[in-house]
């Protein structure tokens, strides 16, 4: 329930586009789970009902990739923040799926690594 679930169409259409050039496509209903389980319980509800699933970060992907073309839920990820293990020694990180890169060098800060913008 609120304020976890939105079907506020100002919500709806924030969630339904990225930096693309494609026009947006709002979902049904934007969630914000905050735990794997409520992401699990979720997606099998979702499954069950045959309705579409989208995953949203930050909305600043060029592909188009969160736009609900066909309706349906969007999982907005940002609450899920948590970073759970470093470890320097094998330059290895676990965090959820709502970390930032920004947020991870900021954690990162004063070890000697961080997390760069990749590039292609």
């Amino acid at each position: 329930g609120a304020p976890n679930v939105s079907t506020a169409t100002a919500v709806r259409e924030q969630h339904g586009h990225d930096e693309s050039m494609h026009p947006c496509a709002p979902p049904d209903v934007v969630v914000w789970p905050q735990a794997v389980g409520q992401v699990q319980e979720l997606a099998a509800l979702c499954h069950r009902c045959r309705v579409p699933m989208v995953p949203f970060g930050t909305g600043t992907g060029l592909e188009g990739g969160v736009n609900a073309v066909q309706g349906g839920v969007c999982f907005d990820l940002s609450r899920m923040d948590a970073i759970a293990e470093l470890s320097l020694e094998d330059f290895s990180v676990t965090v959820e799926p709502g970390v930032t890169r920004k947020a991870l060098n900021k954690h990162l800060r004063g070890t000697g690594l961080w997390f760069p913008v990749g590039t292609v």
